[in-house]
């Protein structure tokens, strides 16, 4: 556990954001909420009295750099993350602490990639993109399941969603999105990101019981596509999801989620079903729990835990995904009291 150890919050008021918080808070950390409205951290700050309150706009570096000071690492969890990622990062490089985000995002997390590894590996700065439900929960699963396996030549990640109430967050960031393709769909195949208006196939997907067979919406492409190419060498990676939870996220007048527990987390439920292939031969990795949202605080927490305590599998700095950074078995392991891991190699 930590020991008083600052972590600033970036969006410490949106829904994630409060689960990265509550989280923080349960590891020992002090959380720092900051973020773009005054108004909703002074709220926030009612239910925890005595942490500190650093309102910051990403267009404003100096400010961003006041709500870093004194922090060990930087969580940023206010999308679109078009917007934000790169001005927290820039103040990430500037304060040398680790920046870890929960960007679902394709192409902001293919621009971190990109923009910033050359310069994060200079500067010995650990910058971990989509360490979240989407992106990081597969990438671990994916990797986890290659075992000793060197490459493979595909990577199936389906998403058994029962439902999914969509975030004012998420509906935001689907829409920078669909912005930057021109409506455009998005795939991984041959080894890049491919764009096109094909329509989306639906299939059966062998999702282990008690779920069993569901019907999917094939190629409905998660930031997977990002994390996991970045560092294993799978030139085709597919993803999945139940038609539910396509349903739910893409209809204008779904309402957003209800808590029904003590911890906050909705009703809904989810199963990822990792599969990779080399030649004729398979091998699966799955894990189930409750809350797509709220599962990602502790994915967060636990990296940002890792990279304090030296438990990377890298050493330096530079833009890596969760798979590559971490011992992917041992990591899913820590995530029991959240997650159910099955058919973990």
């Amino acid at each position: 556990m930590a020991t008083g150890q600052t972590v600033t919050v970036y969006g410490a008021y949106g829904h994630t954001g409060r689960f990265v918080v509550a989280e923080l808070r349960e590891r020992g950390f002090v959380p720092v909420l900051s973020g773009r409205d005054a108004h909703k951290l002074k709220a926030l700050a009612n239910e925890y009295p005595g942490l500190q309150v650093r309102p910051t706009a990403v267009d404003d570096p100096a400010s961003l750099d006041e709500a870093l000071a004194g922090a060990v690492a930087v969580i940023n969890c206010a999308g679109p993350f078009a917007t934000t990622s790169a001005p927290v990062i820039e103040a990430a490089l500037r304060a040398e602490i680790p920046y870890v985000d929960v960007a679902a995002e394709i192409e902001a997390n293919a621009d971190t990639f990109a923009r910033f590894a050359d310069r994060a590996r200079v500067a010995g700065t650990v910058i971990v993109p989509a360490m979240a439900f989407y992106g990081g929960l597969g990438d671990l699963l994916a990797t986890a399941a290659m075992g000793d396996w060197s490459e493979a030549d595909e990577a199936h990640i389906a998403y058994g969603l029962n439902s999914w109430e969509p975030t004012e967050g998420t509906r935001a960031a689907g829409k920078v999105s669909a912005e930057r393709r021109g409506g455009r769909r998005v795939r991984f195949r041959n080894g890049q990101l491919e764009y096109h208006n094909d329509d989306l196939p639906t299939v059966q997907w062998p999702f282990p019981d008690p779920m069993g067979p569901r019907t999917v919406v094939g190629e409905f492409t998660m930031t997977d596509v990002v994390t996991i190419p970045s560092h294993l060498p799978i030139p085709e990676v597919r993803t999945y999801m139940t038609t539910e939870a396509v349903g739910g996220v893409l209809a204008p007048d779904t309402p957003a989620p209800t808590a029904v527990d003590d911890h906050g987390r909705s009703a809904q439920t989810f199963l990822v079903d990792v599969v990779v292939r080399s030649g004729n031969t398979e091998r699966r990795a799955a894990a189930r729990g409750q809350d797509i949202y709220a599962v990602t605080a502790p994915l967060a927490v636990e990296a940002v835990h890792r990279i304090l305590t030296g438990q990377t599998r890298t050493v330096g700095g530079g833009v890596a995904s969760a798979g590559e950074l971490f011992d992917a078995p041992d990591f899913l392991r820590a995530l029991s009291p959240h997650i159910t891991l099955e058919r973990l190699p």
